[in-house]
């Protein structure tokens, strides 16, 4: 996946201006793509040079003037290769695991200490994404209801496999600590 299918994707909500855009990628898009802010300027003019978006100027009176970007028929069309295209797996890098795969020659509190970090990181992505996933569906609805009758529901799966996503670092992270506090514990004792 590149960058501008990414874009492509959060654009189909509606207009965006280049700030909303990367307000969209730190909110909803993170869970699956990271870009900073630049880049997604720069993803703003290549797609919009090439005819998959087009921009129109807003006039403010007390600020700036900015551009508000939609996604156009080819746009759609380049959306549509890309989801026919086969899916590459994921694959993980994470500086925490090398550091696990190396508990048995490291600092174990240092360790212990990195994945409690990681753990509250982790929970507090994942109540970020349940109340996204409630706003989304609305109180007034079940998710049962919201995936049969929702009229976007592919923030809402993305969403909502960054929620299984955090809540998976969470636990294995409470996991791997506790392996390593009882191995510390019985090192201790011998």
């Amino acid at each position: 996946m590149a960058l501008r299918h990414a874009v492509l994707a959060a654009l189909l909500d509606g207009e965006l201006s280049g700030y909303q855009l990367a307000k969209a990628f730190d909110l909803g898009v993170a869970n699956f793509w990271h870009a900073q802010p630049q880049q997604l300027y720069a993803e703003l003019n290549r797609l919009e040079k090439d005819g998959s978006i087009a921009g129109r100027e807003v006039v403010q009176e007390s600020r700036p003037n900015k551009r508000l970007f939609h996604v156009t028929d080819d746009g759609l069309a380049e959306l549509e290769r890309f989801a026919a295209a086969s899916a590459k797996p994921a694959f993980i890098r994470d500086d925490l695991l090398v550091k696990v795969q190396a508990a048995d020659h490291v600092d174990t509190q240092t360790l212990i200490a990195q994945l409690t970090e990681r753990a509250a990181f982790a929970q507090a992505k994942a109540d970020l994404f349940e109340k996204m996933l409630r706003t989304m569906r609305g109180d007034d609805r079940t998710e049962e209801e919201f995936l049969r009758h929702g009229e976007r529901i592919g923030p809402y799966l993305t969403c909502s496999r960054g929620l299984a996503f955090e809540r998976g670092n969470r636990d294995w992270c409470a996991h791997t600590i506790e392996i390593l506090r009882r191995r510390q514990q019985a090192d201790a004792r011998h």
